[in-house]
């Protein structure tokens, strides 16, 4: 966070959260009530001040105020740049790669060591790239149709991604189960 959001929190620290005004979006767009923020320095000031408590609720902090985040899909919107470089909606590039979930709605998945991210479905092209068999070799039209009507598996190369880790095993999730399973809120509650 940035020091004068610390010294803000420290000098007053009993500022009363605020809910319901901001969110994010399935393409990692900061909106206020609705509204897109089109001001880039207002959006990466709130990306270099967005964190989570304990409980999973995703906050942007505001100064001394905690202002609960919305979020319509995952607390982070994972893009890819030429190279497959893996960052995220907020310019942060994770080091590795825990863990991958096709949802029941035919979007992926990553958790990192940042979190839980959806891949911005703008790259999901790019992101196909990283996508392999058992052996470790990408998949070719048919392997892709056996693996999206779940007659095969499909693993992430995390090199592939630019990440350290190993491949790791696309697992099935439904939409439902996506806020238990990689631990966040979507709509956080007081």
């Amino acid at each position: 966070m940035d020091d004068s959001v610390l010294a803000a929190i420290a000098k007053w620290p009993d500022v009363p959260a605020v809910f319901g005004w901001l969110s994010l979006t399935a393409r990692g767009e900061w909106r206020i009530r609705g509204q897109r923020i089109d001001n880039r320095a207002i959006r990466d000031f709130i990306g270099r001040n967005y964190g989570a408590d304990q409980l999973g609720r995703w906050f942007f902090q505001n100064g001394p105020q905690r202002v609960f985040v919305e979020l319509e899909a995952t607390p982070w919107i994972y893009r890819l740049a030429p190279g497959e470089v893996l960052s995220t909606h907020t310019a942060m590039q994770p080091r590795t790669l825990g863990g991958a979930a096709l949802l029941d709605d035919g979007r992926c998945v990553l958790a990192t060591d940042l979190g839980a991210g959806l891949v911005d479905d703008r790259d999901a092209a790019l992101f196909l790239r990283a996508v392999t068999d058992f052996a470790g070799l990408p998949l070719n039209e048919r392997g892709l149709e056996r693996w999206l009507t779940g007659k095969d598996e499909a693993f992430v190369s995390a090199a592939a991604l630019k990440l350290d880790s190993p491949a790791r095993r696309i697992e099935r999730v439904r939409v439902s189960e996506l806020e238990q399973r990689f631990g966040f809120a979507r709509v956080p509650a007081a």
